[in-house]
């Protein structure tokens, strides 16, 4: 191979992106707009539950409670209470609550006279996730409820205070406050630039069939590595530039930490890169056709990257047969390698084995590219 050959088709490419400012936008923009929306519109955080409180009750007690709901940053109770199963039911279908607490009459009279009441808690189970994680919450508020209700009894009584026999003392490593966002947002790099990267390149070798300028390349002395790599590199460098704005938009926009090496981060993001760039190529080569590359470009990195990564299911509590399709998702690698870069600041001494299959992917992917190319030559 050839250096100056290779220059000659990156400054070709480069000459047609400045040219074409719609393949610039789609390098740039369009990854920095994605990370935008998807940043703030995939959340798992469960904030601000929509409450309605039928309290048939009325008694000191019941207003203990319902504080209880009201003091708790997870919920957000209606300003008018409902008076019937009716009202509950009709606030739910609206979608004006999520949750309805339904607190019996007798709440008072069963609390002072030791016997157990029994408060109905009605979940809207059409979001099964968010319905789990609202009724903890409400466990959480009606348990820490009865802990005052059973000290007070027992002072009342003249009994001693009254100490619990076990006390858990949670505490959550990597992600403290437990936002999703700062997992998210790795992952969501790792989705994105797979996308953006395949498809950038997906087009480049389809426009030269389409223009009918690839036979003047193939009659060139020009090989085929050195067309691979000529058409390689401004889209390598425009990835790059993705991943340091990714990576700023990360930090002060999202306010997401950044505890592992940066220096690791991008050059792990180079393997993958130069990985989804030849897959881009690849598909190029064989399709042809800039239509057809963009929709097989689009069907062969968003769905499994999206789906199989690990990026918004967990692989685990996947089926053994999807979980074994996952290895062959090289964005699995990438989401995990961000991870542990992102969160819990690890190198490459825990992160050998994913960090070697993306650069075997990586090198495999370029030999497709080439060898297609080959063939198309002959």
């Amino acid at each position: 191979m050839r250096a100056r050959r290779i220059w000659a088709v990156a400054r070709k490419e480069v000459l047609h992106i400045r040219r074409d400012p719609r393949s610039l936008a789609m390098g740039i923009a369009i990854p920095m707009l994605l990370l935008v929306l998807f940043g703030y519109a995939l959340t798992l955080d469960v904030d601000d539950v929509p409450l309605v409180v039928w309290d048939q009750s009325e008694t000191p007690a019941s207003r203990e409670l319902i504080a209880g709901f009201q003091g708790s940053r997870y919920f957000s109770l209606r300003s008018s209470y409902a008076s019937s199963y009716a009202e509950i039911e009709r606030a739910i279908d609206l979608g004006e609550a999520l949750m309805a607490i339904v607190v019996p009459p007798a709440l008072g009279r069963e609390t002072g006279t030791g016997t157990v009441p029994v408060v109905q808690m009605l979940v809207d189970g059409s979001d099964s996730n968010t319905a789990a994680l609202a009724i903890g919450y409400g466990e959480s508020v009606v348990r820490r409820w009865s802990q005052e209700v059973a000290l007070d009894r027992l002072q009342r009584r003249g009994g001693r205070s009254m100490e619990l026999p076990l006390e858990v003392r949670p505490r959550v490593w990597f992600n403290a406050d437990l936002e999703s966002k700062n997992y998210i947002i790795p992952g969501l790099i790792a989705v994105i630039m797979m996308v953006i990267a395949a498809l950038l390149t997906s087009l480049t070798v389809a426009r030269e069939w389409e223009t009918g300028t690839m036979e003047q390349v193939i009659s060139t002395p020009l090989k085929g590595p050195e067309l691979i790599l000529g058409k390689f590199l401004p889209y390598f460098g425009i990835g790059l530039l993705d991943v340091l704005l990714a990576v700023l938009m990360g930090a002060f926009v999202f306010a997401v930490p950044l505890r592992g090496s940066v220096t690791l981060l991008f050059v792990l993001a180079a393997v993958f890169l130069t990985g989804t760039l030849a897959l881009g190529l690849a598909i190029s080569i064989v399709t042809r056709g800039q239509l057809l590359a963009s929709q097989l470009a689009m069907v062969l990195t968003f769905l499994p990257a999206f789906m199989l990564s690990g990026f918004m299911y967990n692989i685990d509590n996947m089926p053994r047969a999807i979980r074994a399709v996952t290895y062959l998702v090289p964005a699995r690698y990438f989401v995990t390698l961000l991870k542990g870069i992102y969160l819990k600041g690890i190198g490459l001494d825990l992160l050998a084995l994913p960090a070697l299959l993306l650069a075997l992917f990586s090198v495999v992917m370029f030999a497709v590219a080439i060898f297609a190319f080959h063939k198309h030559l002959e």
